[in-house]
């Protein structure tokens, strides 16, 4: 059920609606190198197949899980000898990301002599996966996903084609049952029609009619899309974490599920709750960090699925409390002296002085104990280095706890800058 003409791909609308520049380039066989970025099942080794068949250019193809350079470099010597001739060779190279920098190199130069016309499919990022090199010589187009609609389009087509579908058998699929397989399908299309053909043969014992019954036993292993380590993982956690950040905690409780439902390792959630605890929510909310801690613990001794809930009671915690980063940019401020200012001395007042050689030096001298003052604090005596002067790192936001750390600190901000004021010069 492979389309073989522009209008029968279903999705892509905004590569490949008429009047639509990728279009208008196919069409007229004035094609260029291209890497083509989607999720699998969304039409890239169709596309690259049209791109052959309107340019009347020979079509060859290698996986980077299959082959080698040895392949590539047979492909590319075969390709040169059509270009010879005065015959285009399309190469389309599926999974491009999986070769490495040197393989990569391997088709630059026929890319710019015009021997092929480079076509890389991938599903990663190509700004991280692919070399720079090759990717001034193409133009990245991004594919999506399909959606359900659109996949009950192509299945409908499948139902009802009898040369290379199931349109022979005569199979019947309500429309509520399409649309549940197009569902399943999660914006595969190859999914898709394998579903349902795969529902088409087990209903060859129920007349030919797909039932509800049997629709259940298609669909009882279903699973979502989910790379590990790939880029849709990398969206995912940076969706969570960006909606705990935003007080969203519906939408955090969404991806945490869709992450454990990938089958994300549990410990990496709960280190990196742990992380948006005192990143993200610092002291305005002191519970926080503790309680990540604790919802960690819990997990680890009940496991799944039952120490998930802890996970997902802590995400909810996260996102609906008091958020402030002022520690987080408090430290960033602090190492940035650190490094601008290199070792600086301890001032001799806040040495420790356990020998009659380090009090005779100075050492402790003039050190006043903050708990024998009337407040509880002295104020006029600095905790920086003489050349440092006194620096303000942390600032408190109005929310939560730090409303009342923000109040206190300023007043004894006030005070200390006051007495410094009072100092002899």
């Amino acid at each position: 059920m492979r389309p073989r003409t522009l209008d029968e791909m279903v999705g892509q609308h905004r590569l490949l609606d008429p009047g639509s520049a990728l279009r208008r380039a196919v069409e007229s066989g004035r094609i260029h190198s291209m890497v083509l970025w989607g999720p699998p099942g969304c039409g890239k080794t169709t596309l690259a197949l049209m791109l052959a068949r309107y340019a009347d250019a020979e079509f060859r193809s290698v996986s980077a899980v299959l082959s080698g350079l040895p392949d590539v470099r047979r492909e590319l010597a075969d390709a040169a000898e059509r270009f010879s001739a005065g015959r285009r060779t399309v190469l389309f190279v599926d999974e491009v990301h999986r070769f490495n920098k040197a393989q990569q190199d391997a088709f630059l130069p026929h890319i710019e002599r015009g021997t092929i016309v480079f076509v890389g499919a991938t599903t990663e990022n190509p700004s991280f996966e692919l070399n720079s090199a090759l990717l001034s010589r193409c133009r990245v187009h991004v594919l999506d996903a399909v959606s359900a609609d659109e996949i009950a389009v192509a299945l409908r087509a499948a139902l009802t084609d009898s040369e290379r579908g199931l349109g022979a058998p005569g199979v019947q699929v309500s429309d509520e049952a399409l649309m549940e397989i197009s569902g399943a399908a999660d914006g595969d299309v190859r999914r898709g029609l394998t579903l349902l053909e795969i529902a088409a043969e087990l209903a060859q014992d129920e007349g030919g009619v797909v039932t509800p019954a049997t629709l259940a036993q298609v669909l009882a292993d279903r699973s979502r899309r989910f790379d590990k380590g790939g880029e849709q993982f990398y969206d995912q956690i940076s969706a969570l974490h960006k909606s705990v950040r935003s007080s969203n905690p519906d939408a955090a409780l969404y991806w945490l599920a869709r992450m454990l439902d990938g089958g994300c390792d549990r410990a990496y959630l709960a280190r990196r709750m742990t992380r948006m605890a005192v990143e993200d929510i610092g002291l305005a909310d002191p519970r926080a960090l503790p309680m990540a801690l604790d919802a960690w613990d819990t997990f680890e001794r009940l496991g799944s699925p039952e120490g998930e809930l802890a996970l997902a009671q802590l995400v909810l915690y996260l996102a609906s409390t008091a958020k402030s980063n002022a520690a987080y940019v408090a430290y960033g401020r602090a190492k940035a002296d650190v490094r601008e200012h290199g070792t600086q001395e301890v001032p001799l007042h806040l040495r420790n002085a356990p020998t009659k050689l380090m009090k005779q030096l100075g050492y402790a001298r003039g050190y006043r104990y903050d708990h024998d003052m009337e407040d509880g604090i002295a104020v006029e005596q600095t905790g920086f280095p003489d050349a440092m002067g006194e620096r303000v790192y942390y600032e408190p936001v109005a929310r939560g706890m730090e409303i009342k750390l923000r109040d206190k600190l300023d007043a004894l901000r006030a005070a200390r800058a006051s007495a410094a004021a009072q100092k002899p010069k």
